[in-house]
């Protein structure tokens, strides 16, 4: 196995997330491409023992939301390109691939390799090594698909860095044209709760996290730029609790209440169009 850096050794959670949901938590989310890589993975994973329901099902969560707006979005432009920033073991085109449209996955080079490892290639997936944080993904992907309308993907990656480097980074994406961002994001007091908790519980209390998002209205502001909310969505909103512990509605009905975690999706459009 490549070796992994403490931000990116937690992309085995939301995998391990998304078998969980598999067996035991079907009608929430059911990714068979998951439940096969599950006897490829490292026996000992940090923390894998002590995950709770929650925290499992959070990682699922962050799917499913994004499985939901990734089909959406490919049901209005069916020659859309989908591209996914911090892919990590993220099997998505797998659930959502439409039959049409090109997927790109970008990760640090390390960590792609490691995915080479797992899953291979698909015929419409391209594996990009690399910094998200650079325009070079950019430029290659628009050579590509010079016209494809853009769905950008960033799932649990914000969180890890500074607010500049990710307005730089939604800047950026004007590049494409008109673009559209989906993320999940954490207020300040989410933050505060995931530090306390949930970094502890899988294994990472020392990964710092940074970005925090208390209102998508504040944050178009601040990218500089022609941007428009498409929509900001409670992030267990129509999760079904059936079966689940009671610990685990109780967490996601506060975290709900609180606006702790959310859904964020943008249109950014071109630079020449700002004013």
């Amino acid at each position: 196995m490549s070796k992994l850096g403490i931000v990116e050794d937690t992309l085995f959670v939301p995998l391990l997330g998304r078998i969980y949901a598999s067996e035991h938590c079907p009608h929430i989310l059911y990714d068979e491409k998951a439940l096969e890589l599950k006897e490829k993975l490292p026996p000992e994973l940090p923390g894998r023992h002590r995950l709770s329901q929650y925290t499992l099902l959070a990682s699922a969560v962050r799917s499913v939301n994004m499985d939901r707006i990734i089909r959406a979005f490919l049901e209005r432009r069916p020659d859309g390109a989908v591209i996914q920033l911090g892919c990590g073991l993220e099997t998505a085109y797998y659930r959502c691939d439409n039959g049409k449209t090109r997927w790109y996955a970008v990760d640090l080079p390390h960590v792609v390799d490691y995915r080479r490892e797992l899953l291979r290639e698909p015929e419409r997936e391209t594996y990009l090594a690399g910094d998200a944080f650079s325009e070079d993904w950019i430029r290659r992907i628009r050579a590509d698909v010079p016209e494809a309308p853009v769905l950008v993907t960033a799932g649990g990656l914000f969180h890890y860095f500074r607010e500049e480097k990710v307005l730089g980074l939604l800047r950026m994406v004007r590049q494409f044209g008109e673009a559209e961002v989906v993320f999940d994001a954490v207020s300040k007091s989410g933050m505060a709760m995931m530090k306390k908790k949930y970094m502890k519980q899988v294994g990472h209390a020392e990964a710092q996290m940074f970005f925090c998002v208390d209102s998508s209205e504040e944050l178009a502001a601040k990218i500089g730029c022609k941007s428009e909310s498409i929509g900001e969505e409670p992030y267990y909103y129509g999760i079904p609790g059936d079966g689940l512990k009671f610990s685990t509605k109780v967490s996601m009905r506060v975290s709900d209440w609180f606006g702790m975690v959310k859904m964020v999706h943008f249109r950014v459009l071109p630079e020449e169009r700002s004013v």
